[in-house]
């Protein structure tokens, strides 16, 4: 199992580890519910290190990238961020991404832990364009520092200001090292993710300096156990659960960033044909209106008949309820039926509501 460079850092704070994607990460260390309204209220650190970097170089890194994913990449500029998604043929995601464009014939694509090297397989075999595909994802560290004092935190450390917008970057120094600063995050809250190369000793420095600025904040180190219920409380996607090779984007509400005017992308005429035929399901928000805990899987009802099924599901520490995501039947959705979730053979009341759960 690997081993982030930040794992030290861990094992001193009692994290309870376990394994995700190949590597032993931090679930939580004091208690999800605590680490996840930390991040709503001050300040919480993520380590997100077994996340993946891919450099894509080359005269044609852009026409690519462009045929690659699903947004337009044409609307990038030097230090921009992107949310997007990789498709098959079919229109099948094969994964949600961030791309960076660092200079003019260089991107960067950050991809999920559990895809690396499908996402890399895929690269490879789409590439016509002749572009340089390096995957970094060992010799990247990357730390989110989230919540709504996350700024004060960051400048703290770094000793300047970073007054950038949402999905922007820049870069700052730190140990005589460059880091790329990014104003982005998979919480909902202000947030910087920290992208930086480096040993073990450097990761676990800028860790601690972290650590130590947010005292006053109140800074907590957070597991992936509290990010999932943060994004969960967002409505992001969550490849694996929420989105996969099953799936479309349009159906799993990624409509927004699926450019079907763009001249051409791998899965554009498969989506389009799912956009003329009408969707069948939808990713929708759901409400647990009895206390339970709704769970991945569980089956979605109308009256009698099965209309859907769970794909994400927790008890939202800031609303005290239970909320879920559901890929549930498009008619059914349309005729405003009542809704029940069948837990072991008990049905609780369901309602359709808004993303994101929580208003901000």
């Amino acid at each position: 199992m690997k081993k982030t460079r930040l794992y030290q850092a861990h094992e001193k704070l009692g994290a309870k580890m376990v394994d995700f994607a190949g590597f032993s990460m931090p679930i939580q260390y004091e208690s999800i519910i605590a680490e996840h309204k930390a991040v709503r209220t001050s300040v919480g650190l993520f380590d997100v290190s077994h996340m993946g970097e891919v450099l894509i170089e080359g005269e044609k890194a852009f026409e690519y990238v462009q045929n690659l994913t699903v947004n337009d990449v044409s609307n990038l500029f030097l230090g921009r961020v992107q949310y997007s998604a990789m498709c098959y043929e079919d229109g099948g995601i094969v994964d949600d991404l961030l791309v960076y464009k660092l200079e003019q014939q260089k991107i960067m694509l950050v991809i999920n832990a559990s895809n690396i090297e499908k996402d890399l397989e895929w690269m490879h075999k789409n590439n016509s364009h002749g572009v340089t595909i390096t995957d970094q994802s060992d010799e990247f560290s990357l730390i989110a520092v989230q919540g709504p004092y996350s700024r004060n935190v960051v400048e703290a450390v770094f000793g300047q200001s970073f007054d950038i917008e949402y999905y922007h970057f820049t870069y700052g120094e730190y140990g005589g090292q460059k880091v790329l600063i990014s104003r982005t995050g998979y919480t909902g809250e202000l947030g910087f993710e920290l992208y930086f190369k480096g040993d073990d000793q450097y990761a676990c420095s800028l860790w601690d300096a972290l650590m130590k600025q947010g005292g006053e904040y109140l800074v907590k180190p957070c597991g992936l156990g509290s990010r999932d219920s943060l994004r969960l409380e967002m409505g992001f996607c969550l490849y694996g659960n929420d989105i996969d090779q099953t799936t479309n984007p349009l159906e799993a509400g990624l409509g927004w960033i699926t450019k079907l005017k763009k001249d051409s992308f791998t899965g554009k005429d498969a989506i389009l044909k799912i956009k003329e035929a009408g969707l069948t399901r939808k990713l929708t928000p759901v409400l647990c209106l009895e206390k339970s805990f709704p769970r991945p899987g569980y089956e979605v009802y109308a009256g009698d008949k099965a209309v859907g099924k769970l794909t994400s599901g927790t008890v939202s520490p800031m609303l005290e309820q239970g909320i879920a995501l559901a890929y549930i039947d498009a008619a059914t959705l349309k005729n405003e039926e009542q809704l029940y979730m069948d837990v072991r053979g008990k049905r609780i009341p369901l309602q359709v509501t808004k993303l994101p759960f929580i208003k901000k």
